[in-house]
């Protein structure tokens, strides 16, 4: 179970300019690399799904009511992001969004909340449509919902 307190000492993606980004991030405290021209950035904190050791990366979010909404698009690779799948395993992670730090809870969007929160992401983010168009898969949304301190729940699936 991945939680806030592990953002620090989380193994960084793979990739090389992601990782950059991440550690740029988090050392200035979520000042620097939180937004882009308009496009903002939170550190998302997962669960190694092999090793239980927490990984983290950096992903484009946007905002439904008190939810933090990321796509697991991998650039419309055929396979979902290993992120994706570490979140299948454990859904309780840690997130750093700006400034802001905190544990959640992550979970599919349904069919129903899909269509509206794609559309969303894709206003923000309008390389996604490209990546659904290049994919055979159905990109995944997630919510990542802040859970209130000391109150983890741990189901062992992403609804």
């Amino acid at each position: 179970m991945a939680v806030a307190e592990d953002l620090d000492r989380a193994t960084d993606s793979p990739v090389d300019w992601v990782a950059e980004h991440t550690r740029t991030y988090l050392a200035s405290g979520g000042t620097a690399g939180h937004e882009n021209n308009g496009v903002r950035t939170l550190v998302l904190a997962t669960t190694g799904r092999r090793t239980g050791r927490p990984r983290r990366t950096c992903l484009i979010y946007g905002r439904s009511g008190d939810d933090f909404v990321v796509v697991a698009s991998d650039g419309g690779a055929a396979a979902d992001p290993a992120w994706f799948n570490n979140l299948l395993a454990d859904p309780t992670v840690g997130v750093q969004a700006g400034t802001h730090r905190f544990t959640a809870r992550a979970s599919t969007a349904s069919a129903a909340e899909r269509e509206p929160l794609w559309n969303q992401m894709a206003q923000i983010f309008p390389l996604y449509d490209e990546y659904a168009q290049k994919s055979d898969r159905t990109i995944p949304i997630v919510l990542l919902t802040p859970q209130p301190p000391h109150s983890v729940n741990h189901p062992n699936a992403v609804s």
